[in-house]
């Protein structure tokens, strides 16, 4: 699908090199994960300038990974589903940021 024409992919060894690099970019570190003390993704305003973090299927994001996020978000849900799958969580929070700030701001 050519995505690495239009997306930045970068490599970092550890989530201690990937916050450092954020903090470095003054990127905060938004967390993707439905763990105690996450903020509904629906009412939330996510930082213009930012970037996700989702963790990995199952064990969700690491003590590390939390430590380093500016917040964490959880995506609602009903039923008996304790989660959704990570490629569909990075879609929902990727569309939320678009709807919020390039929607609003096409020139952006």
């Amino acid at each position: 699908m050519m995505t690495d024409v239009y997306q930045h992919v970068r490599h970092h060894g550890t989530i201690n090199e990937f916050v450092d690099w954020a903090d470095q970019a003054e990127l905060p570190i938004v967390g993707i994960d439905n763990l105690p003390g996450s903020v509904p993704l629906e009412t939330t305003t996510l930082p213009q300038n930012c970037v996700l973090l989702f963790g990995q299927e199952g064990p969700g994001l690491t003590d590390a990974a939390r430590a380093g996020a500016s917040m964490t978000c959880s995506i609602q849900q009903f039923g008996s589903t304790r989660s959704i799958n990570a490629g569909v969580a990075a879609g929902i929070a990727m569309h939320t940021w678009i709807s919020q700030w390039v929607l609003t701001n096409p020139d952006r």
